[in-house]
């Protein structure tokens, strides 16, 4: 189950692709979050922002990104072309985000990847997570990235299942995946491209691409969007 059946590396984050391979176990992406950050210079000086936008340690911003009037970020992070960082938005070090996301108001992100065009518009986390291109998450998603044992995160796929050896991994979601409006996402799920969780659900293991969970049991297919 390679990363390459669940996203591809957009050319906005070119300059991380010796971190991100596509034969690389989607779950190995996370453990290169922190050397791929520690390869860059942050060389570049960060555009003029307002007041309550407070950044501590490597920060870079694109100057096309669309900054709020008060926000937290926390380095190193990088934030790619286009993107939108909303009000309240906490950024809680080693965060990549490609061209064109939003990072909403009230939302918190931690140790995670977020490729081209993603969307966290309002009062989610996104914890030790990747997020695919376009992918979606509803206001007030959560992706929920320990256990409540504290044990190393186990992801269950189509060929059995993985122990990852991660105490925190939240969620992969793969190209175009959507999650409903207060839905949780427990720690290693697994959603291939365009699939679609449900509101206010609690989804646990695999889903693949093309269908929807109703419930944490059942899918739905969808016709395949290509």
């Amino acid at each position: 189950m390679p990363a390459s059946d669940y996203f591809a590396l957009p050319p906005s984050l070119a300059v991380f692709a010796p971190h991100f391979r596509a034969e690389s176990a989607p779950w190995d992406w996370l453990r290169e979050i922190v050397p791929a950050l520690a390869a860059q210079p942050f060389a570049d000086p960060l555009p003029p922002r307002p007041p309550g936008v407070q950044i501590t340690g490597p920060v870079y911003l694109h100057p096309t990104v669309r900054l709020p009037h008060t926000a937290t970020i926390i380095g190193p992070a990088w934030i790619g072309e286009g993107s939108e960082i909303r009000p309240g938005a906490f950024i809680r070090g080693h965060v990549i985000a490609g061209a064109r996301c939003v990072l909403g108001n009230s939302c918190e992100f931690k140790h995670c990847l977020l490729l081209d065009d993603v969307q966290v518009p309002h009062f989610s986390y996104v914890g030790d997570s990747i997020l695919g291109n376009g992918a979606h998450l509803g206001a007030g998603a959560i992706l929920s990235n320990l256990r409540l044992d504290q044990k190393s995160v186990i992801v269950r796929t189509p060929d059995g299942a993985i122990d990852t050896g991660l105490k925190k991994f939240g969620a992969i979601l793969g190209d175009r995946a959507e999650v409903g409006c207060n839905a949780v996402l427990n720690p290693g799920t697994l959603l291939g491209k365009r699939a679609l969780v449900m509101p206010s659900i609690a989804f646990s293991g695999y889903l693949p691409p093309n269908t929807i969970a109703k419930t944490r049991q059942t899918v739905t297919l969808l016709p395949r969007r290509d």
